[in-house]
């Protein structure tokens, strides 16, 4: 019988963390890779009977790495605090784990479909969705990549194939939210276009903007949401303004 590691990487995910183990309930092992969490997460955890383990936060790969090296499941699911495995994915995960051993040897991980829930409503558009995510993997032919430490980034050995089932994300709740997270990401995204030798040109800050937005709110149909879609357009263009202000700072701090 092919058995399954769910992995959750926490860091204060005291409020998400209850909901996401109880969608977990049915893996053969669950662990909980916490990051000393200051809250109730590490707690929560135990009390749900899912192992626990720390380790000081680094990267997300790297964790992601670390969790690999921890759990004994052939195949492992990652799922972060704020997302939920519906009973379709959990259901269709566990009829593919159970069938034929030598039909699913070819394969090395699946990309699973996201719905994101954002500022109260599921978000159907501007690049928000399918949003599929490579997250249910064979624990011994994967591996992340270390240049990709935010976005992560999983190197298989051997093919993905797509599953139909869902995992749920209860994504930003408020523009607050949305801006301190893409702050963060923004930072990562400057130091990766520095490591590839891109500068930041007068031209960026304006150019690069205005493109985000129109391929966030026309290409990919963002209209289509409302206001969500328009707001999250606008708030994808400042994040692309801000990748460039970082690496401007960055790239002036360097002394380049």
């Amino acid at each position: 019988m092919t058995s399954l590691s769910a992995v959750v990487i926490t860091r204060n995910e005291e409020r998400h963390l209850p909901d996401c183990l109880a969608s977990l309930r049915w893996a053969d092992e669950v662990l909980v890779l916490d990051s000393f969490s200051t809250d109730r997460t590490v707690a929560i955890a135990r009390e749900a009977g899912a192992q626990v383990e720390q380790r000081p936060f680094k990267n997300f790969a790297a964790q992601r790495d670390s969790a690999l090296q921890l759990v004994r499941g052939d195949w492992v699911l990652f799922v972060d605090a704020d997302e939920r495995v519906t009973p379709d994915l959990r259901d269709e995960i566990q009829r593919l784990l159970s069938g034929d051993a030598t039909a699913l040897s070819g394969t090395a991980g699946y990309w699973i479909p996201r719905k994101n829930y954002i500022f109260g409503a599921w978000v159907q558009h501007s690049g928000w969705y399918p949003d599929r995510q490579l997250r249910l993997m064979r624990r011994n032919r994967a591996r992340y990549d270390a240049s990709r430490p935010v976005h992560e980034l999983v190197q298989l050995d051997g093919s993905a194939g797509e599953l139909a089932g869902h995992l749920i994300h209860l994504n930003y709740e408020t523009v607050g939210e949305f801006v301190r997270k893409q702050e963060t990401y923004a930072r990562y995204a400057a130091l990766q276009l520095s490591a590839r030798g891109i500068r930041a040109r007068p031209h960026h800050f304006i150019l690069q903007p205005l493109r985000e937005f129109r391929r966030r709110f026309v290409s990919l149909q963002g209209y289509r949401d409302g206001w969500r879609g328009w707001l999250l357009s606008v708030l994808m263009a400042w994040y692309t303004f801000e990748v460039y202000r970082v690496l401007a700072v960055q790239t002036k701090k360097a002394g380049g």
